[in-house]
């Protein structure tokens, strides 16, 4: 199984992203691969000039192609997801995400903001036709400790209850869904079929 993490925050510190590469270890020790990418570390003059041909919009793609899932997280501003990460999904084609299970993480100041990934980052994810969007989760700013020097990030306890139930689910998702029919393979089947009329 390969999985692509998108972080959508801007800031080199981040819950998100903490949120992010907890996720990660849960699923490689789970035998998953796990490619990783922030918004951040994209050129700013391809996500404002919509650069499509970008090489590294092209390597995403080109990942995500091949994706079983994608894991995406952002912090919440102003009652949505981050405007970097909107950019980044922008310069994605529209069936970008078919035949992929999606589990969108938010993090924000307050519980006030929680609806933003029902009702800004989903809306998104789903005009890319993501197969199978899970329920998501949304940890307020306080449930997570940044980890400093030989410390690791910490979770609140029920967090990480729900980060981990999440990951099962997300994990069972992409087990049980349905492989796309190479074309070739395809063709193939259908000229080699007895047809009878």
């Amino acid at each position: 199984m390969l999985v692509v993490s998108l972080g959508g925050s801007p800031s080199q510190r981040s819950r998100s992203g903490v949120l992010l590469e907890l996720a990660k270890r849960w699923l490689q020790q789970q035998g998953v691969e796990v490619v990783s990418y922030q918004v951040r570390d994209f050129p700013a003059e391809d996500l404002l000039h919509a650069r499509f041909d970008s090489a590294m919009v092209i390597n995403l793609l080109q990942h995500i192609e091949q994706a079983d899932g994608l894991l995406i997280a952002t912090p919440v501003y102003k009652a949505s997801f981050s405007g970097a990460l909107k950019t980044l999904l922008d310069l994605l084609p529209e069936r970008a995400l078919s035949h992929k299970v999606v589990l969108p993480m938010a993090t924000g100041g307050s519980i006030a903001h929680m609806l933003a990934v029902d009702y800004a980052l989903k809306p998104v994810l789903s005009a890319l036709k993501a197969q199978e969007m899970l329920q998501g989760i949304f940890a307020e700013d306080s449930q997570i400790a940044y980890g400093e020097g030989s410390v690791q990030p910490q979770l609140a306890e029920a967090l990480e209850l729900r980060l981990k139930e999440a990951l099962e689910q997300f994990h069972s998702a992409m087990a049980r869904r349905p492989k796309p029919l190479d074309p070739h393979v395809l063709n193939e089947r259908l000229l080699s079929a007895r047809w009878s009329i």
